[in-house]
């Protein structure tokens, strides 16, 4: 069992990063990345004992960019340019996300391409592995010449200035700072401007919802399955002869793990035997579910590049050359992410139509609202209104943000990604599908309990009684939100999940 993780800028994965992020497992440089940085840290001094005049390290920045800074101003110019872009506003991002945006920034700076000192890439660690979390505002970002704002502010704390979270206390640095035991530093050549130019911030908050979303789908083809149960789904339309002949891989997963899952099940009919046909939203589930997954492992394969990539500037290479280039643009994390987004907007949509079908008596032999006592109980009438607004703020927020731009800097930096906004984007609309997901697992829990009680499939039965552990049927009106929320709770535990892939396995 891992009780570190090991950083060499190379192979960094998602399974590491919640490790680090969630579960707080230290971290630590490879011998290799130190060897790595301190040879570009050595190109780097060199340049200055030779005078040369290379952006990022002697020079202002953006449009500044022609302005050659003397020797005894650049601490003061590296510290600058914390203090002025430190500009961000808006909510505070959470723990785990800046916990995931300080472990890939250092994962970034330890491929040994940026040019700053081992001592103040070491201040960064001993920040993530001692728990001091700098306060990070969730807006200001452009996504283009990296996320300058918020890395600013993850920055502040290094310099004694800020505020920081430390054993969940919000605190002025220098007090977090100190009671951590870490010695706030100066900045020198180019460390400031490789600090912050990077595409960090839209990275961790994407590849937390990545790691959330992969879980959410599978999570969503079990309510799919519980619904099949419910409404006596039509097995012949999973048949996995008709897949392999439009083989999307995701279409073919979704297929057999809703096969496996309804294996053995008694609810579960044949075309002709109750109906000829379902609805769409039961007929092709592996069609609309498969498309979702085959963006969402795009998405992991544009992360996880990203992840492990130098994305700032100027870039020193191994062979002493100082390029000034555009590897902090994030377009390719914006199109990613707002991709993420209307995949998992797309999880929410037709789950909460399959929610419409259990409670609409006119589209099923259920009781209408799914309760016994009709006009003196409302039922599950008000969940599918619920769902259906998460959904309607679902298709706001999928519009992409990539497609827009603003100039920024006096037009020197003339196109710009907005890709944190995607990401940011791409976390609510996780939140929201949630909650649809668990809204519909709730009601086809409760349409089955309507049925003669017959056998669950194999994965069903398991998902069903784990449900039952904390909502009961609903005999009469109850406090719904709150049904909800057990629900939504149970669904995200790891009980939930790992029991049925004990028996089962479900393929993203």
């Amino acid at each position: 069992m891992k009780n570190k993780v090991l950083i060499s800028g190379n192979d960094l994965n998602l399974n590491e990063i919640i490790q680090v992020a969630r579960h707080n497992m230290p971290m630590e440089l490879s011998k290799e990345a130190v060897q790595n940085i301190n040879r570009s840290r050595a190109i780097v001094e060199e340049i200055v004992d030779k005078e040369k005049t290379v952006y990022g390290i002697n020079t202002g920045f953006g449009k500044f960019s022609d302005i050659k800074i003397s020797p005894e101003d650049c601490k003061e110019l590296q510290r600058n340019l914390i203090l002025s872009h430190a500009c961000g506003s808006g909510p505070l991002l959470s723990r785990e996300e800046v916990r995931t945006i300080m472990l890939l920034r250092i994962n970034a700076l330890s491929k040994g391409y940026s040019g700053i000192s081992i001592k103040t890439l070491n201040t960064l660690i001993s920040m993530l592995n001692k728990g001091v979390h700098p306060c990070i505002p969730e807006k200001g970002s452009l996504g283009a010449s990296g996320d300058l704002a918020p890395l600013a502010h993850m920055v502040l704390p290094m310099l004694g200035e800020g505020e920081a979270e430390y054993n969940g206390k919000i605190l002025p640095s220098k007090e977090a700072m100190n009671l951590a035991g870490i010695e706030v530093i100066d900045l020198t050549y180019k460390e400031g401007l490789a600090l912050i130019n990077g595409t960090q911030v839209m990275t961790a908050i994407g590849a937390l919802v990545l790691y959330d979303a992969i879980k959410l789908l599978k999570i969503s083809d079990i309510a799919a399955s519980l619904t099949m149960e419910a409404l006596r789904g039509i097995r012949d339309a999973f048949d996995i002869r008709i897949h392999k002949l439009r083989p999307h891989d995701g279409q073919i997963n979704t297929a057999l793990n809703v096969l496996n899952m309804v294996e053995g099940s008694e609810y579960i009919t044949t075309q002709g035997e109750l109906r000829v046909q379902d609805a769409y939203t039961l007929r092709c589930i592996p069609q609309i579910h498969g498309a979702s997954k085959d963006a969402v492992n795009y998405v992991k394969d544009k992360i996880l590049t990203e992840v492990n990539s130098v994305t700032d500037n100027p870039i020193v290479t191994l062979e002493g050359d100082v390029i000034s280039g555009g590897n902090f643009h994030g377009q390719p994390m914006a199109l990613a992410l707002d991709f993420l987004g209307i995949a998992l907007s797309e999880m929410a949509n037709v789950s909460e139509r399959r929610l419409e079908r259990l409670v609409n008596y006119q589209l099923n032999d259920l009781p209408a609202f799914l309760t016994k006592h009709g006009g003196l109980n409302s039922g599950f009438m008000i969940t599918q209104y619920a769902a259906a607004s998460l959904v309607s703020e679902n298709k706001i927020l999928a519009h992409p943000a990539s497609v827009d731009s603003i100039p920024s800097s006096a037009n020197q930096e003339d196109h710009v990604s907005m890709g944190t906004i995607a990401a940011v984007k791409s976390r609510r609309i996780l939140d929201n599908v949630y909650r649809v997901i668990a809204t519909e697992i709730l009601a086809s829990c409760q349409a089955i309990d309507f049925r003669e009680e017959l056998k669950l499939g194999q994965g069903t039965a398991i998902a069903y009684n784990i449900i039952r552990e904390n909502n009961k049927f609903i005999e009469k009106d109850t406090i719904m939100y709150k049904e909800i929320d057990k629900c939504l709770e149970a669904i995200k535990s790891e009980k939930f999940l790992n029991s049925i892939e004990e028996k089962i396995k479900i393929t993203v």
